[in-house]
């Protein structure tokens, strides 16, 4: 089952939403139409008002996703694909095959988005200010808007990862240092920063400081591992590290019988091969999804995976890693300048390797 469901295409990026935006949707309505703060809970009518906040939330991730836009705008300009964007629980996420290691072009970026919210904001708060004497509830529609939009401008820009700041922070510490000390140093600021928003949450402020908190650090954590361990693979062909004894099945076998395979040489997945031809590659996720009674009837034509990623043999184990982690997958089918399969590398494959290398 899909986690996301693509909505349509800007750019020629791909804009999905997460399950966890339509859940977190109608949670943003109702909180728009009946917390003080916003003003929205004293409109009458009720019909009025709930269909104010439900604007308030659409535009809300209407802006967010223009905030993720801006990034991929630069990052196109300088020549980076984006693979899609994707609204969240929390927000919009960009992916991108590799963020430039560029200090001026990585600060561009991630500029771009928290610039865009700011541009937002102004323009319509400016709008509320200049027609407020009508008091009109489409007004305070627009103040709700480009309120956040200013909140989303100055929260995106703390100096810690994943936020926009802790970016800008790297961005600029790597103009005058090696990129991972850069890394480090700006995880390290980041992971600080979340242990004083975790404290203030504690000491009274509220447990969104801690959420957040929690947030920031795992974020940090994770940007400093994966800069740490594509820099370790660059340089490391994939040939030296990639398995070379390729255990193939045929697409007409049942899971059953794939099932005994996995049993008898130990791998989680196959490339599938019918006639000397590559056709697919089917892995032990494919077979879980299979109930156990069923798996005699069901051939691994039917669940393989027909969009096969390869890669040449001279390719760096990094690229492997970007393509693993963007596309979600944990294997990938190696060729050689003839286009024949000569190997596969996994994500095991990768980690025996850092771990040597380190």
């Amino acid at each position: 089952m899909k986690s996301s469901i693509q909505i349509g295409k800007i750019m020629d990026i791909p804009i999905k939403l997460h399950v966890t935006f339509l859940l977190i949707l109608p949670v943003f309505a109702w909180m728009f139409a009946n917390e003080a703060s916003f003003g929205l809970n004293e409109i009458k009518p009720d019909s009025l008002r709930y269909v104010l906040s439900t604007s308030a939330a659409i535009l809300l991730f209407v802006c967010v996703l223009l905030h993720e836009l801006g990034h991929s705008y630069v990052a196109k300009k300088h020549g980076a694909h984006i693979q899609g964007i994707t609204l969240f629980l929390f927000g919009g996420v960009s992916s991108m095959e590799e963020i430039p290691r560029n200090p001026r072009i990585e600060f561009k970026m991630a500029l771009a988005g928290p610039s865009v919210s700011l541009l937002i904001g102004l323009i319509l708060i400016i709008i509320w200010w200049f027609f407020e004497a009508g008091g009109s509830p489409y007004l305070h529609l627009i103040w709700i808007v480009g309120y956040i939009n200013l909140v989303l401008f100055v929260f995106n820009l703390l100096p810690a990862f994943p936020m926009d700041g802790g970016r800008v922070l790297r961005a600029w510490l790597a103009s005058q240092m090696p990129y991972i000390k850069a890394t480090h140093a700006a995880a390290g600021i980041g992971k600080m920063f979340a242990i004083l928003m975790g404290v203030l949450g504690l000491v009274g402020l509220g447990p969104w400081f801690i959420l957040i908190a929690f947030f920031i650090y795992i974020g940090a954590s994770e940007e400093e591992k994966s800069t740490e361990v594509s820099l370790i693979l660059e340089g490391v062909k994939i040939k030296d590290i990639m398995s070379k004894e390729i255990k193939s099945v045929n697409s007409g076998i049942s899971i059953e019988e794939l099932v005994d395979i996995m049993f008898k040489f130990k791998h989680m997945g196959y490339p599938v091969v019918d006639e000397g031809g590559l056709k697919g590659i089917v892995t032990f996720t494919d077979v879980q999804r299979i109930p156990k009674e069923e798996r005699k009837n069901v051939k691994v034509s039917d669940v393989m995976t027909k969009e096969i990623v390869a890669l040449k043999e001279e390719d760096d184990a990094s690229i492997a890693l970007r393509q693993m982690t963007a596309k979600n997958i944990g294997r990938i089918i190696i060729k050689d300048d003839y286009n024949k399969m000569t190997g596969i590398v996994s994500r095991t494959d990768l980690l025996r390797a850092v771990e040597l290398l380190e």
